[in-house]
């Protein structure tokens, strides 16, 4: 919860806007230079919410990386304990255009930066951009950590929205994307698989991408990497549904029959003052009667149908044991800033069991969007400006089928309009924490660094998913990690690799660009290709 803009804290103390500046997203401050941004006034004035926004066409575009890692290192030099270096515009929320066109928004280890410290490192940020050309840029130090997010049985269910009563009960048990997974071993570390790959033509094996950090966690294995080149090494085995994915799933069973059930006792109660038919009635009770009819027919449709999937699943899924789909074929071992781009190498491909899926109603590579992002919210979001409807459809049952890349040029100059209609990448992506979800992608990249996990003391380059705006709530949260990220016509993006925010919470989503990915699959794999389009 975002403290009051006006209580006092260790941070206010120094820094009266430590919780006005980046109100309503719970990034406490510790300096920002420049001007003070515009705040409501009084003791009991109201905070103004703050969006941030993703950043394209500006100047130092084609210099930021060099700018960037001058940065970096000079912050290095003064011992500050950085996380993350973000490149945003911020706007009021709700606000179609920012009042701050770019910002540098500079994360650091809770507690680790005094306010004095934090105003000497923000004016050699500032010399730094200013020799650069663009002395205008402020700089603000917020506190905020980098997280890599994890959290023999019967085959998945097949998975067919336009036919399934209750396709969003069915879904987790099924092979469409976005399946939550976890190792078999350790099933209380979660996350979720991106994309399918063939491993060959002349190979009938199949694969699904992960994170690396979700098929080998950190906690628990260490960082060497591995690949299963014969058939007598052991096999780490991956569930489909880890202990909180399973656990949620059987609790949105049991907490849509008891809302059905709600529902049908309001529904017989209307049927009762309505009556049974009787000659000569209005047209309007019998319209009516019919309504509540079908209304609790269809009711009690779906009552059996969850029934009917949870009892399947209780009974033949109820231990991880059962829910195994496949191994850990490959992991790579973790590096940041790796050459030459600089980026995350943090992937993996998980071998499927063949048995394990129904491939007569196996979908591939279509990501279900549907869930918590209804038909209209994806138009209203993802196309909101009638201008640029013209190749707008909706998925076929929810399932946006992920097909070609979007690459680096279009990242930094896209052409959706979004709803200010302001050109942006506009994304969606399902996870196993936060569902079906979308965001704005950032056209200058951002820098991180993590502390504590394997002695990796080093940086990396992240690609930036930014909420969608206020309402919409945060991209991603823990166990999102592995998600495929796409553009709103399902051309891939990237791999969620985790996120930044204050301690336990995602303000920022990271990716790791997808054109780069696939490169180093393929120089492991090289006869690997995504899996084919399912008609």
């Amino acid at each position: 919860m975002t403290p009051s803009p006006h209580k006092s804290t260790r941070l206010t103390d120094k820094y009266p806007n430590a919780y006005s500046d980046f109100y309503g997203s719970g990034t406490p401050c510790v300096f920002k230079s420049g001007p003070d941004w515009h705040v409501r006034e009084g003791p009991e004035a109201q905070g103004i919410e703050r969006e941030a926004r993703p950043v394209y066409r500006h100047a130092i575009g084609p210099t930021w990386l060099s700018i960037g890692e001058r940065i970096y290192r000079g912050l290095d030099s003064i011992d500050v304990e950085w996380t993350s270096i973000n490149p945003l515009a911020y706007a009021d929320a709700g606000e179609a255009k920012p009042f701050c066109a770019l910002i540098l928004s500079i994360g650091v280890k809770p507690c680790s930066l005094p306010y004095d410290a934090a105003v000497t490192a923000a004016a050699m940020v500032k010399e730094i951009l200013g020799e650069a050309g663009f002395p205008a840029i402020e700089v603000a130090f917020v506190e905020s950590v980098v997280t890599r997010s994890v959290a023999a049985g019967p085959k998945l269910l097949s998975f067919d929205p336009l036919l399934d009563e209750v396709s969003d009960l069915r879904k987790p048990f099924t092979p469409a994307l976005g399946l939550s997974i976890a190792p078999l071993k350790f099933p209380h570390f979660e996350g979720t698989a991106a994309l399918y790959f063939r491993l060959g033509n002349d190979d009938k094996r199949t694969a699904i991408l992960t994170c690396a950090h979700v098929a080998r966690p950190p906690p628990v294995y260490a960082n060497t990497g591995m690949a299963r080149r014969n058939t007598s090494q052991a096999r780490e085995e991956v569930i489909a549904l880890g202990n909180m994915a399973y656990s949620n799933a059987l609790k949105a069973m049991m907490g849509t029959i008891g809302d059905l059930l709600i529902s049908i006792e309001v529904w017989n109660q209307v049927l009762d003052r309505l009556g049974e038919p009787v000659e000569g009635e209005s047209g309007k009770a019998t319209q009516r009667r019919k309504e509540h009819i079908e209304l609790v027919a269809k009711a009690t449709e779906k009552i059996k149908e969850a029934n009917t999937i949870h009892d399947e699943v209780t009974k033949c899924r109820t231990t991880p044991d059962q829910r195994v789909i496949g191994f850990v074929l490959h992991s790579e071992k973790i590096e940041v800033s790796a050459k030459p781009h600089g980026f995350t190498k943090d992937w993996a491909l998980i071998e499927l069991y063949n048995t394990k899926i129904d491939w007569s109603t196996f979908k591939g590579n279509k990501v279900y969007i549907g869930g918590n992002l209804s038909i209209a919210d994806f138009r209203n979001t993802m196309f909101p400006q009638v201008a640029d409807q013209a190749d707008y459809r909706y998925p076929q049952g929810g399932l946006l089928q992920a097909y070609g890349v979007v690459q680096d040029d279009e990242m930094r100059d896209p052409q959706h309009l979004d709803v200010h209609n302001e050109r942006c990448l506009l994304v969606v992506k399902n996870g196993l924490t936060t569902g079906t979800t979308v965001g704005r992608a950032n056209g200058l990249e951002s820098f991180t660094r993590t502390y504590d996990q394997y002695g990796i003391r080093d940086t990396s380059i992240e690609i930036a998913v930014l909420a969608y705006d206020k309402t919409r709530g945060k991209f991603s949260a823990p166990g999102d990690s592995g998600s495929i990220v796409l553009a709103r016509d399902g051309r891939i993006v990237g791999i969620l690799t985790g996120g930044a925010g204050p301690t336990d919470e995602t303000d920022i989503t990271y990716l790791t660009p997808y054109w780069w990915v696939e490169q180093q699959i393929k120089a492991k794999y090289p006869g690997c290709f995504l899996y084919e389009i399912v008609q």
